[in-house]
């Protein structure tokens, strides 16, 4: 598996005859450095977290382009039906959806989730973390937006992820520290975590240099990729 980050909560899966983007926010992302149609070719889905902005992003306009499914809660993917989305697979928190080669869960996530336009605030579902699996490839989760809580280490027990893709930028989310004692405390065995959520936007921390800080000595790989480079895992 090929693992892209491409700014902010925004990554690009390459597996099999897959090409999986999550919360594909690319237009309006200081942090998005590619061209929005070359790191979107081939793409076959499209998952989203929560229904915030700076996640959602480019999804409609790419759905339509591509016919990528959208994968995504239930609320979310009727609201995105609405603005022109035909290929949609919704869903809730604690289910598993088959995509045809691999699998997506959606699990808590301790976030807000609603639409908010001109100061009035549309619910769109739960915030959500997401599990990908599929046969012979690594097992990722994508915690999404949100706060550490004591479950995870249930995520942990049912998914055994291999790859946590896990939010440190403070404010919205976890704070470096928090984040690593997650990865500390809850997933010891994954082969890996990937920093996102941070960067981007000036009231995040600025890069991931606490987050390595705090996790140096513990057993754990810590990977800072380049956003214009893929790691393979």
């Amino acid at each position: 598996m090929k693992i892209t980050w491409l700014g902010h909560s925004a990554f690009r899966l390459d597996f099999a005859d897959k090409v999986v983007l999550i919360d594909p926010f690319f237009t309006g992302n200081p942090a998005f450095e590619g061209e929005r149609d070359k790191v979107s070719e081939g793409v076959t889905h499209i998952l989203i977290t929560h229904g915030h902005g700076d996640h959602v992003g480019d999804t409609v306009d790419l759905a339509k382009a591509t016919g990528a499914k959208v994968v995504t809660n239930f609320e979310l993917c009727m609201h995105l039906a609405s603005q022109g989305v035909e290929n949609f697979d919704p869903m809730n928190t604690g289910g598993t959806t088959d995509q045809g080669g691999f699998t997506v869960t959606l699990v808590r996530a301790d976030h807000s989730a609603g639409l908010v336009e001109m100061g009035v605030n549309y619910p769109l579902g739960s915030a959500n973390g997401v599990i990908v699996k599929a046969p012979g490839e690594p097992t990722v989760y994508h915690m999404g937006d949100t706060d550490i809580f004591g479950d995870m280490g249930l995520i942990a027990e049912i998914h055994q992820p291999d790859v946590v893709i896990t939010p440190i930028g403070d404010r919205f989310t976890m704070g470096p520290e928090v984040a690593a004692l997650a990865i500390e405390r809850f997933f010891p065995n994954a082969r890996a975590t990937i920093p996102c959520h941070y960067a981007s936007f000036p009231p995040l921390v600025p890069n991931a240099d606490r987050f390595v800080a705090a996790l140096d000595g513990k057993g754990i790989q810590v990977v800072v990729p380049h956003k214009t480079v893929g790691l393979r895992i």
